[in-house]
């Protein structure tokens, strides 16, 4: 029996729990500094708000890429003239 009043059981139960909020921390801490696969996530996030269900442009993000075209283009010109 240890001098803190655990039976080995109790103390190899603690170990066992601490080893499983351990390997939890880890694996967060891997998720979060994973850059690739959270840029791969946020790219699929984009394309699927920017699709419709049959995965066609929808019609206002073509519509707001037309105007961000056509405003680039203007001030180009402006900045050529």
């Amino acid at each position: 029996m240890s001098s803190n009043g655990s039976t080995p059981e109790q103390l190899e139960a603690d170990i066992a729990r601490q080893r499983e909020a351990l390997a939890e921390t880890v694996d967060a801490l891997h998720d979060r500094l994973d850059v690739k696969s959270r840029a791969r996530g946020k790219v699929d996030e984009l394309k699927a708000r920017a699709t419709t269900a049959d995965g066609s442009p929808r019609p206002d993000v073509l519509a707001g890429a037309a105007l961000a075209a056509v405003l680039v283009a203007l001030v180009v010109w402006r900045r050529r003239r």
